[in-house]
């Protein structure tokens, strides 16, 4: 616990809750422009996610189907590892337009492998959204549909992303001093 405390007393705010609420209306705003007649079913990546997606649906103002999926490739580490399934889409996927949700697009592995996870389990169309979109300097295997913010190349936490695996709960974005 001291640990995870003295981790946000040396870290810098990057953006405030003020910042993270407006960008959170801004991509609601997106989303609804673009899936307001699809009656979607989203798919809320665990555990990350989860502020996001608990934000995000009650500015939603279409119908929709809420399901989840889990995985992992940090645990809690700082750096990505192999891909864990905890739990898997569903064939409720079969013949829906899905969207997922996520907290960060960061190496962009995670998101690509459930795009093409959905898709072969027979989704119609699939959308990404994420709250933030890390600014990396290379491509990436995927590109977010709807982005929440970017964020630069470093180590972020709070609004659903942790750090060793505190944090998910700060309503604004921290990194690690460099």
């Amino acid at each position: 616990m001291q640990q995870a405390r003295d981790i946000l007393k040396q870290a810098e705010l990057l953006y405030s809750s003020e910042q993270v609420q407006a960008a959170l209306r801004n991509v609601a705003q997106q989303i609804n422009a673009k899936l307001a007649d699809k009656h979607p079913l989203v798919l809320s990546v665990m555990g990350g996610a989860v502020v996001f997606s608990g934000q995000l649906l009650p500015l939603l103002d279409f119908p929709l189907d809420f399901d989840y999926v889990h995985v992992s490739r940090y645990g809690d580490a700082r750096h990505g590892g192999a891909m864990q399934w905890k739990v898997e889409p569903r064939e409720n996927v079969r013949g829906r337009v899905v969207l997922l949700l996520d907290d960060i697009l960061d190496e962009g592995h995670t998101l690509s492998v459930l795009r093409e996870r959905v898709l072969e389990l027979g989704a119609d169309k699939c959308y990404s959204a994420v709250f933030a979109d890390k600014q990396r300097g290379r491509k990436k295997p995927i590109s977010a549909d709807f982005v929440g913010m970017e964020v630069p190349n470093r180590f972020v936490f709070g609004y659903g992303m942790d750090i060793e695996g505190a944090w998910r709960n700060l309503p604004a974005i921290y990194a690690v001093k460099e």
